[in-house]
């Protein structure tokens, strides 16, 4: 049966959709946007500081579905500007180990949910 996965660690979801839905161990995490789950409020700071606020979320989203950043399988990354693409990937390295990194793509969009610059949704394992 699927499981429906919510956590206060991570923003509401801003449409009719779960923050994500586990089945069997596979973890299927919606798209995580850079809102801060104790304020309601956007992190645009930068894009170094909005892409930390998304990798957070996502990671309490994992948590929550007990799994974690290390048991993702494959990261979808959708940015607003691909200019920004090393300076997003620097923060990602901060989370992901290189030599254990899942597989991923990176795609400019035109627009993203609230016009943030950066949406990150991922499939992860758990072991229960």
């Amino acid at each position: 049966m699927k499981e429906i996965v919510y956590t206060d660690g991570a923003p509401d979801p801003i449409g009719p959709y779960s923050q994500a839905t586990v089945f069997g161990n596979q973890v299927f995490t919606s798209g995580q946007i850079a809102i801060n789950p104790k304020t309601g409020q956007l992190i645009l700071d930068s894009i170094e500081a909005e892409t930390r606020q998304v990798l957070d979320n996502l990671k309490a989203v994992l948590e929550a579905a007990g799994s974690s950043l290390a048991a993702v399988l494959k990261c979808s990354i959708f940015i607003a500007d691909m200019g920004q693409f090393q300076r997003i990937n620097a923060v990602y390295a901060e989370y992901f180990d290189a030599e254990l990194a899942p597989a991923r793509e990176t795609v400019q969009v035109a627009v993203l949910p609230k016009n943030v610059n950066i949406e990150i949704s991922a499939i992860a394992y758990r072991n229960s």
